[in-house]
């Protein structure tokens, strides 16, 4: 049940808020990976790696569906009446960003993919305290946490075939 003192104007404010969160996420991430492109032309990658162009379109999409899952949660309770569980949503931001940093900045492919381990901890964490307030949030994130297993397995394999260029 929606906080009597979320009103249609208040309610529409909170969207725009939590996918300016989300989308400030993906900015930190791309200041990261301004040279991502050329550097993982360079990288040696499985056969099953997806191409460089289809990174943007699907982080675009997961972020837009992180936004939208954290803003019913928000408005099904509230920011105090789910202060843990969009806490943790929030955690999880903090972390995603950092990958690229780790990965594309600073080209190291362990901590990398250690990092990306603790973002699937924390996604996981986060879908089972989303669903206890609004499932449909929680089901709105199961891609992203499908696409981080991915990335996560991807990241692996990319460090592994790349021990110099990824230290």
């Amino acid at each position: 049940m929606n906080p009597p003192a979320l009103n249609r104007s208040r309610q529409w404010l909170g969207l725009a808020g939590w996918l300016a969160l989300a989308f400030a996420t993906a900015a930190i991430g791309a200041v990261a990976s301004v040279s991502a492109k050329a550097f993982y032309a360079e990288l040696v990658r499985p056969a099953w790696a997806p191409p460089g162009w289809l990174f943007g379109p699907v982080w675009t999409a997961l972020y837009a569906l992180m936004g939208v899952s954290a803003w019913l949660v928000w408005r099904e309770r509230g920011f105090a009446g789910a202060r843990a569980a969009l806490a943790l949503f929030i955690v999880q931001l903090a972390v995603n960003a950092l990958w690229s940093w780790l990965f594309f900045a600073w080209r190291l492919g362990g901590p990398a993919f250690a990092e990306v381990l603790l973002l699937w901890c924390l996604i996981v964490a986060t879908v089972i305290a989303f669903w206890r307030i609004r499932p449909l949030a929680a089901v709105l994130l199961l891609p992203y946490l499908a696409w981080v297993t991915f990335a996560s397995a991807l990241t692996f394999a990319v460090w592994q075939l790349n021990p110099v260029l990824l230290g």
